[in-house]
This record gives C-alpha cells, structure tokens and sequence, in this order.
C-alpha cells in the first residue's frame, strides 16, 4: 500500500510537469515559426550564430499589438473592412471566418456578458445537474414565443470544453455559482476531478461537503 501511495504521489508531480513542458515546447515551436516572416539576414542564427528559443514569442506580440494599433485606427479600420469584405464573398471561407471572429469577440471584448457567469441546470434530465455558461440573454423572438424569460447556455463537454451544446432554458431553472469561469473550466478539462473550494457565505472555513481540492502529493490519504 505504501509503494502505491509513492507511485501516485511522484505521478502527481512529474505528468502535470510533464504536459505542462510539452505544450509549452510546443507552443514555442510554432511561435518561433514566426521569426520565418523576418529577411534571413535578421534572423538570431544569422546575426548571432544561435537560435533563441522562444524570441518567436516576443516578434508575435509585437506582431499583433501594431496589428491592433493600425486597425484601431480610420484607415486600418477601412483596410479591414476591404478584406473582411474580401473574405465573405468566398462562401466557405466566409463560414469558417466569420465563426471564428464572433467567437474571438466573445472571448476578448467585455462588452459581451458571455462566458461571465457559471450556472447549474437540470441537464440532461431532471434531478442530473451539468455545468454551463451563460452566453446570452437578448433572446427575442425566443422569449417572445415561449412566453418565458429565457437565456442561452452552453453546455461544455469533457475533456474538450471547447465543444458542446447551446441550450435555451428559462432564467428561474438555473443556478447561479459562485466560482469563476477559470475554475470550471478546469473542472471540466480534469473530468471532474478537479473542484474548486467553496466558502459559503459568513462561513470560517471551508465547508468538506461543499467543495473538495485536488489531491496533492503530501496528501497522507493517497492511495490508501
């Protein structure tokens, strides 16, 4: 039983380091790809003999804030207008552009209260309870012919939370969380396992039946 609970504890630190270093190389790897839009003569290995891993990361950050500078303003406001009128006369183009970009908006605008608030509906029957994220509340013509002051939730499926289902419920069959968007996405992305503390209000400490944390390697319990 001890050699089990040694196992578990050295596999609780070395996957996550694990992963964590393999799409951090990973991600480098493909932003170092960018030092490719740079005449050969100014790339590192050229004027310094040497790569610099990770120099990709910084020339695409500036890459996309002078991006963001130009399209803010009038004239690059009307450069992107021309191509993204460019790209919606190319019909499937047009779909998968235009997919991305109102997600991208969703994701990186806080005029939108999408993604801002986890809530717990009855899904998919009642008494089984599924986590999900509120998208949108100006629903129309959805309200107008059910009649019912109803909101748009997304529905994330694990371990991928970037697929799912869209699901119109009335705003008085949801519950309101308090934990943050972060916080269930990675209790979706860890199957579960995952839970964020909870301290219910006025309460000291926190409650066990509420919320548990992930097992840690110090953990005595491990494995027995």
């Amino acid at each position: 039983m001890h050699f089990r609970r040694y196992l578990v504890a050295g596999l609780l630190v070395w996957v996550p380091l694990g992963i964590t270093v393999f799409i951090l190389n990973l991600v480098v790897g493909i932003m170092d790809r960018t030092l490719l839009l740079l005449p050969a003569a100014f790339r590192p290995e050229n004027l310094i003999g040497f790569k610099i891993p990770g120099l990709g990361i910084l020339l695409t950050f500036v890459v996309v804030v002078l991006t963001g500078v130009l399209a803010a303003n009038l004239v690059g406001k009307q450069l992107v207008g021309f191509w993204e009128g460019l790209l919606n006369r190319i019909p499937l183009v047009r779909s998968i552009y235009s997919a991305s970009k109102n997600f991208t908006e969703v994701l990186f605008t806080d005029t939108s209260a999408a993604f801002k608030k986890v809530l717990l509906i009855e899904y998919p029957r009642k008494g089984v309870y599924s986590l999900c994220f509120q998208t949108s509340t100006g629903l129309a013509e959805i309200q107008a012919r059910t009649k019912d002051d109803v909101i748009c939730v997304f529905v994330p499926t694990t371990p991928n939370p970037t697929s799912g289902f869209i699901i119109m419920v009335p705003r008085a069959d949801t519950i309101e969380l308090d934990m943050d968007v972060e916080s269930a996405l990675k209790m979706v992305v860890s199957l579960g396992v995952v839970v964020p503390r909870w301290r219910r209000p006025g309460q000291a400490q926190t409650s066990p039946e509420a919320g548990q944390a992930a097992i840690s390697p110090a953990d005595p319990e491990i494995g027995a």
